[in-house]
């Protein structure tokens, strides 16, 4: 009787021991494991989508001044091609309005490239002034310069401006905001490059001494949170604003990119920035992204952000013609893919944010 009471004591105590420290901490084991695939996430994600986006971005800033220089007055074919290379250089911009944080925060590039809306009496002030346009002229004022002021030289507040309207001060204004733009572009991919300001460092050594990020965790969820801001930005400024910005009616002034009609590119990018970040992938090339570690904590829920990702873009691009007709005349439309963005940003707050800042 004593040995049953023996071992049936010692059942009783060997499990809650077990079970005391794995409540408490996960198995050594699978601690390590996790910290390798956090650190493998944020690897990919700074060096092969957020580091390459931004190469990207420069590569194409280049030929878009390259573009400029070659403009004169009264060249049509030039002015496309330049119109052209704008369009290029702003798909990397917009996608990569899912992260930002890192020096496009801190060392101000984000309002030097993409201030909004144009300050058209700054720019004329500018051109009135007699002064050489210089890219130092414009560096003291961010509604004057980057994408925003090149569209409005290119396309016209009308969209119908073509190489006749241009002067030859207005062009001398192109190539030094053309130049500007290039620059900042620099200095942002250099920022990240792990052989320059080397940002990525940051991310790839979280919780180790010499980063801005305490914690593995605590660097995902600065990933996490920049792809819910962009999804909010999108539904609740950039589709909201013009539907509704007039007491519940169209205010078409507040739409960005509305001089070249790029709006809904902008908009399809902005979500697809959050695809690159959730996905991992950027220009073909494949890595780690959240839904590496998503996919293993909740597969349901790893699926259903995939499956509102691509129906927000899916949405977007199906809204008929321009979205300065169609906030008029297509409100239904536009609606429906407000709506889905709104789906896709209530995942990203009510799921994503809460599953990444409880990781282990």
């Amino acid at each position: 009787m004593k040995k049953s009471l023996l071992i049936i004591a010692l059942a009783t105590i060997i499990p809650f021991g077990f079970n005391s420290c794995s409540d408490n901490d996960p198995p050594q084991e699978t601690q390590e494991n996790n910290n390798e695939l956090y650190e493998q996430v944020l690897t990919d994600l700074s060096l092969k989508v957020i580091t390459e986006t931004y190469n990207q971005l420069y590569t194409n800033s280049l030929a878009l001044e390259q573009a400029a220089n070659a403009m004169t007055v009264g060249d049509e074919a030039a002015l496309e091609n330049a119109k052209n290379k704008w369009q290029d250089t702003r798909a990397p911009w917009e996608e990569s309005e899912g992260f930002l944080y890192g020096p496009v925060d801190t060392e101000g590039i984000d309002p030097a490239i993409d201030s909004w809306p144009v300050d058209v009496n700054a720019i004329n002030n500018v051109l009135n002034s007699g002064n050489p346009i210089t890219q130092s002229l414009l560096e003291s004022n961010n509604e004057a310069r980057g994408f925003h002021t090149l569209e409005y030289f290119f396309w016209g507040l009308d969209g119908d401006k073509t190489a006749a309207d241009l002067t030859a001060r207005e062009i001398e204004y192109i190539k030094a905001a053309a130049s500007d733009l290039r620059s900042k572009t620099e200095q942002l991919y250099f920022g990240w490059l792990p052989s320059q300001g080397n940002f990525a460092a940051n991310f790839i050594n979280a919780g180790e001494s010499g980063s801005v990020y305490t914690s593995k965790i605590n660097a995902l969820s600065e990933i996490a949170e920049g792809i819910e801001i962009i999804a909010d930005e999108v539904a609740n400024g950039k589709i909201e604003e013009p539907l509704n910005g007039n007491n519940g009616g169209p205010r078409p002034e507040a739409e960005e990119s509305r001089f070249s009609n790029n709006s809904k590119l902008d908009f399809a990018n902005n979500i697809r920035s959050i695809e690159h970040i959730y996905l991992g992938d950027f220009n073909g090339v494949q890595g780690s992204g959240l839904t590496n570690i998503v996919s293993i904590q909740n597969a349901a829920l790893d699926t259903e952000i995939k499956m509102s990702i691509t129906e927000a873009i899916v949405a977007i691009e199906a809204i008929p013609g321009t979205f300065t007709q169609a906030i008029f005349d297509n409100r239904a439309e536009v609606e429906f893919a407000q709506s889905k963005v709104l789906a896709l940003l209530n995942k990203l707050q009510s799921q994503l944010l809460p599953l990444i800042s409880n990781l282990n």
